[in-house]
């Protein structure tokens, strides 16, 4: 068991937001998997993603559960996802399992000259994208709108209240296919505007679960600057130190990654004659599942060691939801050995479907024993 917040994750496993977590049967299935401890969904922008099927693709790995995908966000607008989450919630109130709603403001500036999707670096040829194109929205932050909308939808169900809460929110700082737009959690001036918002909700509702999805770090000070930036968001409530940020998800897909046709498993989606021998059609893409595994287990360590040691008691109680290559019951015990709190997996659902979490949740860490 995990609890963090006053939410209860039993077993302390759930899916990472990706896109078998997309729609409402996609989220049900997740839901009533005797195996899942919570269920997050993937991750929406308030009015919707343009997806484009013949780019926003995911290949798998031929010689291992890997994978390598050039998704953007959820075609699917944050209210879609309201009326979701409240469907499955009132179908099950014996539950108190938590949705997870992951979510993003993904906005460049107004006129901002990027590439087209194609990752082609032989190609000159660039346009002017406008906001309105990435996610139907405007240049400014409509995190503060997002964060109403789900506030208003945990008011339905009494989580600002209840001992046992059953909604949570994932800010998604972290996606490494948004062109012309790096992910927020490499630039703390980027990442600012993004929890100011988070604190300025949590200062009236201190009973709301934030997370934010953290992207694969490399070198020691990211760490250090990550948790320092956090940490200047702690506040006074009732007389204790709290953070508007109650866990990590750590990590995300690592970035400008590659595969060739040849590598990976075949399917309708794989073009080799017009993607030149590339797996993906904009070449380079998010790596994940089995091949960052160690980056990943690097990551939660690292977080968790300056964690524990925080002189800052709001740091000293986040949690970690330790993803990246939790593809069995070992690798579930290796990421809470690292100092995670909960598992999630993404690479394995997609590829071996739902039935990943029974071999998860057969890890000692899970099934019996306590974290080491």
């Amino acid at each position: 068991m995990s609890a963090f917040r006053e939410l209860t994750i039993i077993p302390p496993v759930t899916n990472t937001a990706c896109p078998w977590a997309s729609n409402l049967d996609d989220l049900t299935a997740l839901y009533e998997c005797p195996d899942t401890g919570a269920v997050t969904t993937r991750t929406a922008t308030l009015k919707g993603f343009p997806d484009d099927p013949t780019i926003h693709q995911v290949v798998f790995a031929s010689d291992s559960l890997s994978s390598l995908n050039c998704y953007g966000y959820s075609p699917y607008p944050l209210s879609q996802y309201i009326d979701w989450v409240r469907t499955i919630l009132q179908n099950r109130p014996d539950s108190n399992k938590p949705v997870i709603i992951s979510i993003t403001s993904p906005l460049p500036h107004d006129g901002e000259t990027i590439p087209t999707h194609s990752l082609d670096v032989t190609s000159r040829e660039e346009e002017i994208i406008e906001p309105s194109e990435l996610d139907g929205g405007s240049s400014h932050n409509e995190l503060p709108e997002m964060l109403a909308a789900i506030q208003a939808l945990r008011t339905e169900f009494d989580d600002p209240i209840s001992a046992s809460p059953r909604i949570a929110v994932e800010i998604n700082t972290s996606c490494p296919n948004i062109e012309g737009h790096p992910p927020p959690s490499y630039d703390i001036s980027s990442l600012r505007p993004l929890v100011q918002s988070v604190a300025e909700v949590f200062k009236a509702d201190p009973s709301l679960a934030v997370g934010i999805k953290l992207p694969p770090y490399v070198y020691a000070r990211q760490f250090v600057e990550v948790i320092d930036f956090i940490a200047s968001f702690t506040q006074d409530v009732d007389g204790k130190k709290r953070n508007p940020i109650a866990f990590l998800t750590c990590t995300n897909t690592l970035g400008s990654s590659l595969m060739f046709s040849d590598q990976v498993v075949k399917n309708d989606q794989t073009v080799t004659s017009e993607t030149g021998g590339f797996a993906l059609p904009a070449i380079w893409g998010g790596l994940a599942g089995e091949s960052l595994h160690p980056l990943s287990l690097g990551n939660v360590h690292a977080f968790r060691k300056l964690i524990n040691a925080h002189q800052d008691e709001g740091i000293r109680s986040l949690a970690i939801i330790g993803a990246g290559g939790v593809a069995s019951a070992d690798a579930a015990d290796r990421m809470f050995r690292a100092g995670a709190d909960v598992v999630g997996c993404a690479t394995a659902l997609g590829r071996k479907g739902i039935s990943i979490f029974a071999d998860i949740v057969k890890a000692p860490s899970v099934s019996g024993g306590s974290k080491p």
